[in-house]
């Protein structure tokens, strides 16, 4: 129940930053499974989508980092296949970046700010964090 709710409202959140429906439908579910992933959940997922990449698939940053969660190509190498391709492809660039989010949270022994800050290689630093923290907070979904 809370899956479909869920799915629902973030549908309606998509729409209004013009990401079509079936796209919309479908970040929305990958990001419920990554919220899986990470112990932090899907809000947190899509509000890190939200600050880094605005929700552009083809997103580069000036550093190289691509798609959605903005996954620096050389993680392909580590903990996948080598192809920096499939950081373009959504189910493959929301499981890295949610990968990659959960060692840092291991990392830093559970501190969500300081993991986020080693996400974008700002650690310490509380731009990034309150932003993705802020992001997050459009997403949370309040059971009625």
């Amino acid at each position: 129940m809370m899956k479909n709710a869920a799915l629902i409202s973030a549908g309606c959140v998509f729409a209004a930053v013009g990401i079509v429906h079936g796209v919309r439908y479908s970040l929305a579910q990958e990001a419920i499974v990554g919220g899986m992933i990470v112990p932090v959940g899907w809000s947190l997922v899509l509000g890190l989508i939200q600050v880094e990449s605005n929700f552009r698939k083809f997103a580069i940053s000036r550093a190289g980092a691509r798609g959605y969660m903005q996954v620096m190509p050389f993680w392909t190498r580590v903990i996948g296949d080598g192809d920096a391709g499939n950081l373009f492809h959504m189910q493959s660039n929301l499981r890295f970046g949610c990968v990659i989010l959960r060692h840092y949270l291991e990392r830093e022994r559970g501190n969500l700010f300081m993991a986020l800050g080693r996400y974008n290689g700002s650690r310490g630093k509380a731009a990034y964090p309150d932003a993705v923290l802020a992001a997050q907070r459009a997403w949370v979904y309040a059971d009625a």
